[in-house]
């Protein structure tokens, strides 16, 4: 040494890291941790950025940040890798190490005296370098269980001391497919999906620790990797116990049969209770004078090396994704601000809230007016049962081809209930009339068969504008939870009144076509004329054929039994014949005039119930002071709408804080990726 200095050099396929260790006396050297060795003035500031948006808790506005995450098959040597790294003491032992998340957070301070705490399950809980092993275990326990199952709930060990960089890494579970005594059945599915959440975002480093006593391409961790990363465009393996298996590792790194994309690091943990100075001055000899390993190139051996890759890889990482982060952080930002402002402001009287009130109810007559009068659903593209005209057409079609489906004729019967009700209303007069009387009691007879049918048909249809009405009532007060009760009570009074009404009009609407025949509609007579053309043959058939014939094909009714009607007189047959061609004739008016008329008083019902109705229901019922004063609930914000206001606050100040804290390096670090 010149001057109490040492220099050691160690390459890189960047630069050359030159590190000096201080003496404290003649003899003793202090060499800080290797990741610190590494650390460049350069990069510094995009760490620091990074570190600050962690800080932040961006994550949980679902911006994914750069991280480096360590995976491995298990006994892998992952958890010696970091402690290489770091310069810290990780749980060691047989089996599983890890099983839980460990997020290392290691942040430099100029502090003498380190701050190093554990974080998890809402609890804080403070240690010491010599004990950081212990309460990583005794934490572990808690989160995961005394035995050896697993959790994907994080433990985040908080490094502060001097000499630290600012640096998150994440250490998961040793993938195992075997479950041990005390581990779960499905133990290799539960670490392989915690892996996968990890290493899937973009964003991710993937550290691949392999052994060098393995074949690289049976790996399970190389093929989880490859899964998310198939070119390897992310992710750096780092080869332990290089000193065990030396034989053909050369080959091993330098053909890449499974797609390092960032390339192969080979290192010595550190082994038994060697110190860290202890453990890379071994390293270096073993790189250097083994017959094998020597012959590896320098700039793919060693910690210092591998943590000066890390250290840029990181760097590029970042300055790739800050120009997106700064993208997400605006566009949640924007969102966010916008769901705030249409948040309703916090009243601080009644007449405030009257005037809430009444934004409410109109803006839902406006929301009922388009959808159930105008045919405009753009309100609801997706949801088919609120573009409410097309569905009351398609119910009011329904009902026209329900009720007028001609029904099954009984041709063994014909003209019997005809010839009843003529024998029941004769009188004294001229033979070729037919009594007005017997016509209106075969109409009343048909009415009473179908009157049922349109008043199903009003009712179906009020339940249907009940529902819109009380999802659109949902939809536009949903920022009042506290008083969406007593709106929908008068929405669902509302529809109660209408339906009333609108099955009493049609009951009157339908009774109506029982008490007089009336139609000016020419179709009647057309249809008469040519149903009646063929009454002569038919009453000659009945009467006059020799042949005595059981039946008579008749148009519109097809082959009817007239064998029954040879014991009437003459003219009670004309009479019997002539009255079904009327009614049958008269039927179809009186079927399509009940549909017309439906159709109408549906569109003016509802016309008059979005127009006039809605909003004298709506208030009546809010300023009752009998339905609990629902005005006056709207002064007091709901605990949900509370918590949605706090909550929205929060992520826009995060969100502020973060676009600060990344705006100041995005433009010094453009084109940092290049190098």
């Amino acid at each position: 040494m010149r001057g109490g200095k040492k220099k050691v050099v160690s390459k890189t396929a960047s630069s050359v890291a030159i590190v000096e260790a201080k003496t404290h006396d003649n003899n003793v050297v202090t060499i800080e941790a290797p990741i610190v060795s590494s650390y460049n003035d350069r990069i510094r500031p995009l760490l620091d950025t990074v570190d600050r948006l962690r800080n932040l808790n961006v994550m949980r506005e679902g911006i994914q940040l750069p991280t480096i995450v360590v995976v491995g098959d298990q006994s892998s040597g992952k958890s010696s890798v970091l402690e290489s790294l770091a310069g810290i003491s990780l749980p060691r032992g047989q089996g599983i190490c890890t099983r839980v998340p460990l997020v290392m957070r290691l942040q430099r301070s100029s502090s003498p005296e380190p701050e190093i705490w554990l974080e998890y399950s809402d609890k804080v809980v403070p240690t010491d370098e010599e004990h950081i092993a212990e309460a990583i275990s005794t934490a572990t326990d808690v989160i995961a269980g005394s035995g050896k199952g697993v959790s994907d709930t994080p433990l985040t060990l908080h490094v502060k001391k001097a000499g630290v960089p600012d640096l998150t890494m994440v250490d998961l579970p040793g993938i195992t497919r075997v479950p041990v005594n005390g581990q779960p059945e499905n133990i290799y599915e539960q670490i392989s999906g915690m892996i996968m959440k990890y290493i899937k975002p973009q964003e991710s480093i993937i550290l691949n620790v392999l052994s060098a006593t393995v074949d690289f391409t049976t790996c399970e961790s190389i093929r989880m990797s490859r899964q998310v990363d198939k070119t390897g465009k992310r992710t750096l393996a780092v080869v332990t116990k290089a000193d065990m298996a030396p034989e053909g590792l050369l080959q091993k790194v330098t053909a890449d049969d499974v797609s390092i994309g960032l390339g192969y690091v080979c290192v010595r943990n550190r082994i038994g209770e060697e110190t860290y100075e202890e453990a890379r001055k071994q390293e270096e000899l073993l790189f250097k004078t083994h017959p094998l390993l020597s012959m590896i190139d320098d700039e793919i051996v060693g910690i210092p090396v591998l943590a000066q890759k890390l250290m840029f890889i990181q760097a590029t990482m970042i300055s790739r994704c800050l120009p997106e982060i700064v993208r997400k952080i605006d566009e949640k930002m924007e969102t966010a601000v916008l769901e705030l402002n249409k948040l309703p402001i916090v009243m601080a009287s009644t007449k405030e809230a009257l005037m809430a009130l009444m934004d409410i109810i109109g803006s839902a007559k406006e929301s009922l007016l388009r959808i159930l009068v105008q045919g405009d659903f753009s309100e609801f593209p997706d949801d088919h049962n609120m573009h409410c005209t097309a569905r009351l057409a398609d119910m009011l079609s329904q009902f026209s081809d329900d009720l007028q489906a001609k029904p099954q004729e009984d041709v063994t019967e014909f003209l019997k209930d005809e010839i009843k009700v003529l024998e029941e209303c004769k009188c004294i007069g001229l033979p070729n009339f037919i009594p007005r009387s017997a016509f209106l009691t075969i109409l009343s007879q048909h009415v009473d068969d179908i009157h049922v049918k349109p008043v199903e048909f009003i009712k179906k249809i009020m339940d249907y504008i009940e529902v819109v009405l009380s999802s659109v009532i949902t939809i536009h007060s949903e920022n009042f939870p506290q008083i969406q009760s007593p709106i929908k009570r008068a929405g669902r009074n509302l529809i109660c009144k209408i339906k009333e009404q609108s099955v009493n009009r049609v009951a009157q609407i339908v009774e109506m076509e029982k008490l007089t025949d009336y139609t000016c509609n020419p179709e009647y007579m057309t249809s008469w004329t040519e149903k009646t053309g063929a009454q002569q043959s038919f009453i000659d058939t009945v009467l006059n054929d020799s042949r005595k014939p059981e039946n008579f094909s008749l148009a519109g009714f097809g082959n009817v039994k007239i064998s029954h009607l040879r014991k009437y007189h003459a003219h009670l047959l004309h009479q019997a014949f002539d009255m079904k061609m009327r009614i049958t004739s008269y039927w179809k008016i009186v079927l399509r005039r009940i549909v017309d008329n439906l159709a109408l008083y549906l569109q003016i019902s509802v016309k008059y119930l979005v127009n006039s109705q809605f909003q004298k229901e709506i208030v009546a019922e809010m300023v009752d002071p009998r339905a609990g004063g629902g005005v006056e609930k709207m002064l007091e914000e709901s605990p949900s709408m509370a918590s949605k206001r706090e909550k929205l606050k929060n992520s826009i100040k995060l969100l502020k804080e973060s676009k600060e804290a990344v705006a100041a390096i995005v433009d010094q670090s453009s084109g940092f990726g290049d190098h």
